[in-house]
């Protein structure tokens, strides 16, 4: 019976390619699953041996670790030579996301501030 390995939603391309060169590396037969039309569907690397979960589950546990150390590694060195990404750089790269998700935000905290308020008078 085929037993879900890593769910794709989210995931960089990049690390979904990796973690497909690791399996087939590995000859762990699987398979992928789209997130469909509508992106209603699971995206997910499938194991059709559940035999081998265990073996895939150490194996995609090791590679995260490494990936996270390398991301981590990353970032120290753009923090040290001041070129790490904030807000501003964020800003000017999308300021209308930005603008969007502050207006959102601010929406969310005035209706529940104003529930609390109209609670508290009655």
């Amino acid at each position: 019976m085929a037993k879900i390995l890593f769910r794709l939603r989210g995931v960089p391309d990049d690390e979904a390619e990796e973690v497909r060169e690791l399996l087939a590396a590995r000859g762990i037969d699987h398979y992928e699953t789209p997130p469909g039309n509508w992106g209603i569907s699971m995206p997910a690397i499938w194991l059709r041996d559940e035999s081998r979960l265990d073996e895939a589950r150490a194996l995609l546990d090791e590679y995260q670790r490494k990936r996270q150390a390398r991301a981590r590694e990353e970032y120290d060195r753009l923090k040290r030579e001041g070129r790490h990404p904030q807000i501003l750089d964020k800003l000017r790269q999308e300021p209308l996301n930005v603008v969007v998700s502050l207006a959102v935000v601010a929406l969310v905290l005035y209706v529940s501030v104003r529930l609390i308020v109209d609670l508290v008078n009655r």
